[in-house]
C-alpha cells in the first residue's frame, strides 16, 4: 500500500526525533493512506511554520507487516474504544523523549480538533470514559499509522514525492 506524509519540505532521510513530542501514538513518524487528508497537514504545517510548501511524500508499505511480521512490535486500534482513549490521554501527557509504550508501529483513528474536544471534557471529568467513546462513535474516523522506532522506518520505501 501506499502511505503519505504531509509536510513543509521533502524528506531525504526520516528523523524521527523531529518528531513533536505529546501526539497520539507519540513521538514518532505518522502517515496517512488519504492523499488529501496528507496535503490537508501539509498546508497545516506551512501555515504553523511559516515557511516552505505543502509537499505530500509517499511511501510504499507492505501492509502484511501489521500482522505477520514477528520481528515488528505493532498495535492496532480498529475504531474508537476505552483501550484507544486511554492509549491517547497516556500519549498526549507525554511531553518527553521517552516512549509510554515500546510498539514500532501503531495503526487507530486521529483524534483530531473534534475528538480533541471530547478528550478534554473527559480531563476535565466532566464525562466520564464510556461517554467519551459514545461521542466518539457519531464521529467519522480517519486513521493513521505511526511509525516510531528505528526498525519500523526500514519497513517504509520512498517512492515519488509529489
Amino acid at each position: 500500500m501506499i502511505l503519505y506524509h504531509g509536510t513543509n519540505l521533502e524528506i531525504d532521510k526520516i528523523d524521527l526525533s523531529l518528531g513533536h513530542r505529546g501526539k497520539d501514538f507519540g513521538q514518532g513518524f505518522y502517515l496517512s493512506v488519504d492523499k488529501q487528508q496528507a496535503m490537508l497537514m501539509a498546508e497545516r504545517t506551512v501555515e504553523r511554520e511559516g515557511c516552505g510548501k505543502p509537499v505530500v511524500n509517499a511511501y510504499w508499505f507492505d501492509e502484511t507487516n501489521l500482522d505477520q511480521n514477528p520481528d515488528l512490535r505493532v498495535k492496532v486500534f480498529d475504531n474508537y474504544t476505552i483501550e484507544w482513549a486511554e492509549f491517547i490521554l497516556l500519549n498526549r501527557s507525554n511531553r518527553t523523549a521517552t516512549p509510554v509504550h515500546n510498539y514500532d508501529i501503531v495503526y487507530g483513528p486521529i483524534a483530531d480538533d473534534k475528538v480533541g474536544v471530547q478528550i478534554n471534557r473527559f480531563k476535565l471529568r466532566y464525562i466520564p470514559i464510556e461517554e467519551l467513546i459514545r461521542q466518539l462513535k457519531f464521529l467519522r474516523p480517519t486513521f493513521q499509522y505511526y511509525f516510531g522506532t528505528e526498525k519500523a522506518l526500514t519497513y517504509l520505501k520512498p517512492i515519488n514525492n509529489e
